[in-house]
């Protein structure tokens, strides 16, 4: 590997004297620079970048920990945060941890050891614990997550308004037998959006009984189960709020499997619109989180703690929004 020292016996000059052509720290007489950039070209030279930041004390490397990449939702964040992080000239270094505690631990291991500048974090359950330990040594903004043990910007979704959106939408068209496909128990998200779709239903004097409720995994796959699992237990719902888009794709499918069609036998409202929302038949009604705004401002955030460390935490929430689509209708007298 060719470094600044061959550049500079190459050239004929010092190692001080190619530092300063290249980083413009000092006047060169321009016959020795033309030498010194001649040289740097002959033997394509690399400057040592890392080596360089470490120097300055930064890598211009951020460190961006998710549980599930390959949930659109997060995969469109990611895109928003990487984007934001370029353009303010840093490197985003992903990891996913699958919702393990445990991979969590090794990918931050490994990004310490990478002495990235700020870590953008969203955890598994466990991960109060985790956290703990890493805000101390590295700037870090939680994203979509809260722990309120630790003092900490943190960039959230007002999911507890969401789900009271999608009832009160739901209890508009007519529906008062609606079943609830909710995400995992531990999960922060899952249980306010199913907080505020309650709510929601009791400010129209009804009720979700505990066999109107199936929780599942946030996956395909597991919202197709849940669905045939909740027209098992309450075969009388008219409507069904799964607590994110691709579990409600998961229960359009096990719906049509019965013979059933959406929305003229049951209406069905997500959350997250991920853009396979609007390619699904029928098109999904759900409650839209601000993906844009939510990768945008965590790097914003970050940033800003970077440059000022001491500053009182910040904890942003964000509203969701409904879009309605084709997924839904009044129902039938």
């Amino acid at each position: 590997m060719t470094t600044i020292a061959d550049v500079a016996r190459y050239a004929g000059v010092s190692v001080a004297t190619v530092s300063h052509v290249m980083n413009r720290t000092r006047h060169v007489e321009p016959e020795t620079a033309e030498r010194v950039r001649a040289a740097i070209a002959a033997l394509r030279y690399s400057p040592n970048s890392l080596a360089r930041s470490l120097r300055r004390g930064e890598t211009k490397t951020i460190g961006l920990l998710l549980p599930d990449n390959s949930n659109p939702f997060f995969a469109g964040v990611a895109r928003q945060i990487e984007d934001a992080g370029f353009v303010a000239g840093y490197t985003v270094i992903l990891c996913n941890s699958d919702g393990s505690a445990e991979k969590e631990e090794r990918y931050l291991s490994v990004l310490m050891a990478k002495q990235i500048d700020g870590l953008i974090f969203a955890g598994s359950s466990d991960h109060a614990r985790v956290f703990a330990s890493l805000s101390a040594a590295v700037p870090a903004v939680l994203l979509d997550r809260e722990i309120h043990s630790v003092h900490v910007d943190s960039v959230l979704v007002d999911h507890d308004h969401g789900g009271y959106l999608a009832g009160r939408y739901l209890v508009g068209l007519g529906h008062k037998k609606i079943g609830v496909i909710g995400g995992p128990r531990d999960s922060s998200s899952s249980p306010a959006r199913v907080r505020g779709f309650v709510r929601a239903l009791e400010e129209a004097g009804l009720e979700l009984p505990a066999s109107s409720v199936v929780d599942s995994d946030y996956h395909f796959a597991g919202g197709r189960l849940a669905m045939e699992r909740l027209m098992g237990q309450a075969p009388d719902i008219t409507a069904v709020f799964a607590c994110n888009d691709l579990m409600a794709m998961g229960a359009i499918i096990a719906l049509r499997s019965r013979g059933l069609h959406v929305p003229d036998d049951m209406s069905l409202v997500g959350f997250d619109d991920i853009p396979y929302a609007v390619t699904t038949w029928p098109p999904l009604t759900t409650i839209a989180q601000p993906v844009e705004k939510i990768g945008t401002r965590a790097v914003s955030l970050l940033l800003e703690r970077l440059g000022e460390p001491t500053a009182p935490s910040r904890r942003e929430v964000l509203a969701p929004v409904l879009i309605e689509r084709e997924s839904c209708a009044a129902l039938r007298k």
